[in-house]
């Protein structure tokens, strides 16, 4: 093999997803059984629960009386089994977690002005003057290889020769989506900004002061006591921190509703150097953003969408290829943008396969978790050449939303997870019609397939994204009835026209 050959196949094996079948990590499944024991004291109690009440409908009025006279004569034993009883309640009603419903969620869609099609973009990308011919060159490739579509948005700033990336227009884009899509998200709901008693914002490159969080407080005039937090820095996988977050909330905070809004701000994060592995969120990043309504309320159970079920996450910190692998930085000439390590995806799949052998035990039926833990026995014992057995999470999810972050990504979990084409169409689509909004795209995922009208009661649906840290964090929710799309539903004036044939 010639050095040339030898260098692409290097390339090649760098820009997959690790084969999970060759390593799984025995301490994050102990960590996903430990998860499913927390709860086996409820699952222990349902069934006896059934038993007491079946055995009680049978008593007659004769073997009530008898029983009543028999416990007159045993008094203090009834009153201990009374008060064990009535204690051993009291202790699981305050200590059993609070269900987290999905009100509803809105979408923000950009106007058609901010469009740009593929030569609009490389024809600005000339006339800008900051990039040389191998960089122009590189971008077109990666806008040719990447699945985006000719509708994908930018900033207005980026529209303008010379492209104006001030603060000021840096506010007004991020004020465009948040506001865009909370307006939508309060006309669907019919509940008023003031009754909203927590918020939660991430966007992970623009943290102005006040805040993003301050921003919409004084926008909506939220009530003062407000429990607020704005997450910056966090990624593309945010958006999934910030539910686990609103989620923890409302275990503490009786009766409430939750905000969350997912966002990200390209304005002043346009790179206008010629490093290439600063170059590739130019051509992938889009404008978007989503609003997340929730609740803890009983009564709002019927009126949701969606019930949040789990939340995982995984985080790779502690190793400082995974910390660096997505890096913001400035190149030798000074200019900032974000670095995406040549590692990236040998990254990921590390923190995939950890977060997915975290969440088997919580979601997989019985009989694949048997197989799953027999393999990985017998591999540890026996045989170390023996693969474990890679679980099918088809049978555990009905929907699935991964993260838009380029068809690479894409492509390489459909093939490791072994899903059918329908099942990454909700990804294709979105990267095709939006581009990578970062920790919002999951959402117009979820939006895709109710627009589709595939989403039916009992169905789970499976979020997961990747991001910056490194971290990988999953969502899993449980469809409450068969969802249409809410008005407004971002793919409402296209959705005839997808699946589109993509150029794979």
């Amino acid at each position: 093999m010639s050095g040339e050959e030898n260098t692409r196949v290097q390339i090649r094996q760098r820009t997959r997803l690790p084969d999970f079948l060759q390593s799984v990590n025995l301490k994050y499944v102990k960590l996903g059984y430990h998860y499913l024991i927390s709860h086996l004291l409820t699952l222990c109690l349902i069934p006896l629960m059934s038993v007491i009440v079946v055995e009680a409908s049978r008593l007659s009025l004769d073997d009530v009386h008898q029983l009543w006279l028999q416990l007159q004569y045993n008094l203090v034993s009834f009153i201990v089994f009374s008060v064990v009883l009535v204690f051993g309640s009291t202790v699981y009603i305050m200590t059993r977690p609070r269900s987290v419903y999905l009100l509803d969620y809105s979408c923000y869609l950009p106007p058609s002005h901010l469009k740009v099609k593929y030569e609009q973009f490389m024809e600005h990308s000339k006339l800008t003057g900051d990039f040389d011919e191998s960089s122009l060159e590189f971008q077109r490739k990666i806008l040719e290889r990447s699945g985006l579509g000719e509708e994908t948005c930018v900033p207005e700033a980026m529209h303008y020769l010379p492209p104006r990336p001030s603060m000021a227009a840096a506010r007004e884009e991020a004020e465009q989506v948040m506001f865009g899509a909370l307006d939508k998200l309060f006309a669907n709901t019919y509940v008023k900004p003031r009754d909203i008693g927590i918020l939660v914002v991430n966007c992970s490159l623009f943290n102005p002061t006040p805040s993003l969080s301050a921003m919409i407080i004084n926008k909506y005039k939220l009530r003062g006591n407000i429990r607020s937090f704005n997450l910056g820095g966090m990624g593309c996988s945010a958006g999934v921190i910030a539910i686990d977050l609103a989620k923890d909330m409302l275990q503490v905070h009786r009766n409430s509703y939750a905000v969350v809004v997912s966002t990200e701000n390209i304005t002043q994060n346009w790179y206008f150097g010629n490093k290439k592995s600063m170059l590739i969120p130019n051509c992938l990043f889009r404008v978007g953003g989503a609003a997340v309504l929730l609740s803890n309320r009983s009564v709002d159970r019927r009126r949701s969408k969606y019930k949040l079920v789990h939340v995982v996450r995984t985080h790779c910190g502690a190793n400082d290829k995974a910390f660096k692998c997505v890096y913001q930085e400035q190149d030798d000439n000074g200019k900032t943008g974000v670095s995406l390590s040549k590692d990236l995806m040998a990254i990921a799949g590390g923190a995939l396969k950890t977060n997915i052998t975290t969440l088997g035990p919580l979601v997989l039926p019985i009989s694949e978790q048997i197989l799953f833990f027999v393999t990985l026995v017998a591999k540890k014992l026996f045989n170390a050449k023996i693969k474990p057995y890679i679980p099918d999470f088809k049978l555990a999810f009905d929907h699935f939303c991964i993260h838009a972050g380029g068809r690479a990504v894409i492509d390489e979990l459909e093939k490791n997870l072994q899903l059918l084409p329908v099942h990454a169409e909700a990804s294709r689509m979105t990267l095709h019609r939006f581009g990578n909004t970062s920790s919002s795209s999951i959402w117009y995922e979820l939006a895709y397939t109710e627009a589709k009208g595939r989403m039916r009661k009992g169905n789970r649906v499976w979020q997961i994204a990747f991001g910056s840290g490194f971290k990988c964090n999953s969502a899993v929710w449980v469809a409450l009835r068969n969802v249409k799309p809410s008005p407004n539903n971002p793919w409402e004036d296209c959705i005839h026209r997808y699946p589109v044939q993509l150029n794979l």
